[in-house]
């Protein structure tokens, strides 16, 4: 059975990718004789029995990847990439540390550091809805950005959505200055910070420009149909019951969908109940969707963050059984 895929390099520069005069391009199609391979622009087209083209993807992939990392590449490296480990990828709990997600800026590696920042990356692959749970700093939200941008550039979804609700941490937006932009931009920062991480400033702004990534607040959600998107909801704690179903009924046939949150850092006044307890409650035991819980072990900034996570946590318990 023939099958037809297409891959973008649309973050590389073509020259780079298939060579001058198309050397490394027809370099790959001597290695791969039972592909047809049609490049143009930033789209390559594949046609071919579909086990050939899992592996040449594979094999493609380390090839871009190497392009993204040191910005060249020679025919040697091609073949060595090609011909070397010619069996299936395989990714383990041992291992996962070696799997990178995205190449950042500066040659910056994104990738999953702690096992359980892994377990979303291997739940994204399986579920289209995956709550991540745990303190500051356990890279739910950074990990489920880096997860948005790769499939933008694998070409798997259109759009990305990144979204907080407007809840604010002891602070009055009302006296902050400029418009509602100016005001919430401070306050979505964290996710701007993490896409400038991975995508080259030049590519981020033509993005933010042309919609390709959205970044809003929660409310701006409503009455939408989120599809062909990757769509995140960060600071979910904060989030009341029905924002958050409203959010979570946003979610179109070819969409994925990350919540994120902390429920030992909630802002709601005290008349409001959040909605991430809600949603973990009765969303449980549905098929397609996953919880994954990260903890003070997942922590990577310095390492007194992790001690005031664990005594904030004692506490937050103690007065929960009173």
């Amino acid at each position: 059975m023939v099958a037809e895929k297409i891959v973008s390099i649309d973050f590389l520069n073509p020259l780079d990718v298939y060579g001058a005069n198309n050397t490394h391009l027809d370099l790959l199609k001597k290695k791969f004789p039972k592909i047809k391979i049609v490049a143009r622009g930033e789209l390559v087209k594949l046609n071919g029995e579909p086990s050939d083209l899992e592996l040449f993807e594979q094999k493609f992939l380390l090839i871009l990847n190497h392009i993204e990392k040191y910005g060249k590449i020679s025919e040697t490296n091609i073949l060595q990439l090609v011909e070397e480990g010619s069996h299936r990828i395989a990714i383990g709990k041992e291992d996962f540390q070696n799997h990178i997600l995205v190449h950042g800026k500066n040659g910056m590696l994104i990738k999953a550091r702690t096992i359980n920042q892994f377990s979303m990356v291997e739940s994204s692959a399986i579920n289209d809805l995956i709550f991540a749970i745990g303190p500051a700093g356990s890279g739910k939200t950074y990990t489920a950005v880096a997860l948005a941008v790769r499939a933008l550039k694998n070409k798997e979804i259109k759009k990305i959505i990144l979204t907080r609700p407007a809840v604010e941490a002891g602070e009055n937006l009302g006296f902050l200055p400029g418009d509602m932009k100016e005001k919430l931009d401070p306050y979505l920062q964290p996710l701007y910070d993490a896409l400038k991480d991975m995508i080259p400033p030049a590519k981020l702004k033509n993005y933010l420009e042309d919609g390709t990534i959205e970044i809003a607040p929660l409310a701006f959600m409503r009455g939408r149909t989120l599809d062909n998107a990757f769509a995140i909801l960060d600071e979910a704690q904060n989030a009341t019951e029905n924002q958050l179903k409203m959010f979570l009924t946003r979610m179109g046939k070819s969409a994925k969908f990350f919540v994120t949150g902390d429920i030992t850092q909630i802002d709601l006044p005290r008349s409001k109940s959040s909605g991430l307890f809600l949603a973990i409650k009765i969303l449980k035991n549905l098929e397609g969707i996953d919880f994954i819980y990260l903890n003070e072990t997942d922590i990577v900034r310095h390492k007194l963050v992790s001690d005031i996570v664990k005594a904030y946590a004692k506490e937050y318990e103690q007065n929960s059984n009173k």
